[in-house]
């Protein structure tokens, strides 16, 4: 089983045009994407990391950075449709592991993408993994607060005893009864935040690619309900509660937050 990590970075963002290449401290997003992943493969040659763009500028970027990059259409309509055609470009079989790493998430934490490289050399019947983190109260209130005047940020998943994922929902769920009482039980809440990162068999990676988009996908906006609607067991990866999540950047003000956490972590 040979596993690559691959990272998607499209140009053509409607709402930040150029984002791969975007200045973070001294070094363009891209850059910090793929050193992330070159830190969690501890120079094990058997894991390629490959950048998968759309944009002659990104790969010039990349040749020029000794950063391995794949060509694939501007009518992928998604960046999982980037990473099945850039898989294929590499030659990955239909039981190798494909990580997908999206090229906007600078501030992913290295520990995040080991646990889920991990997993698949663990468990090697997992299909579909995934990371979650299980919520301490004030995190729970924080997450609460931001949906106030976001409410379609933070994705939360509800999990099976045997860490499959049951739903995933822009909502919070569970919905939680006699919250006073386990408040005082336990630091931690009930409530899982799903990190946006994935990895799947080669095989059902394309299956996926291939389906029509779920009910439930279109009304959430979030893909990863179509295995949940088609049957496809999703395996939850229960990260260390410690690891901070950094959702990705979506537009210039994003950058600008991540430039002072950079600033504060560095």
């Amino acid at each position: 089983m040979a596993i690559a990590i691959i990272i998607p970075a499209r140009y053509a963002s409607s709402r930040f045009p150029g984002k791969p290449l975007a200045l973070l401290g001294d070094k363009p997003m891209i850059q910090h994407v793929y050193d992330k992943a070159v830190a969690a493969v501890a120079g094990d040659p058997d894991v390629k990391i490959v950048v998968a763009t759309d944009d002659v500028r990104i790969e010039t970027y990349c040749s020029k950075h000794n950063i391995t990059a794949v060509m694939t259409p501007t009518t992928c309509r998604t960046g999982s449709d980037r990473v099945i055609e850039a898989a294929d470009k590499i030659g990955l079989m239909s039981d190798d592991i494909v990580i997908n790493l999206q090229g906007d998430v600078p501030l992913l934490h290295v520990d995040i993408l080991k646990a889920v490289l991990d997993e698949f050399w663990n468990q090697p019947a997992t299909k579909v993994a995934t990371p979650v983190k299980r919520l301490r109260w004030n995190e729970l209130d924080a997450l609460r607060e931001a949906k106030k005047t976001t409410p379609f940020s933070g994705t939360t998943v509800a999990v099976s005893t045997q860490n499959r994922a049951l739903w995933f929902s822009k909502n919070i769920i569970p919905s939680i009864r006699n919250e006073d009482d386990l408040r005082k039980q336990t630091t931690f809440s009930p409530v899982y935040q799903h990190v946006g990162l994935y990895g799947y068999q080669v095989s059902v990676l394309e299956r996926f690619t291939n389906m029509s988009e779920g009910t439930y996908e279109a009304l959430e906006g979030l893909e990863q309900l179509r295995f949940i609607e088609n049957y496809i067991p999703v395996q939850c990866i229960d990260i260390n509660p410690d690891l901070p999540i950094h959702h990705g950047i979506d537009s210039p003000e994003d950058l600008e937050r991540a430039k002072k956490i950079l600033a504060i972590s560095s």
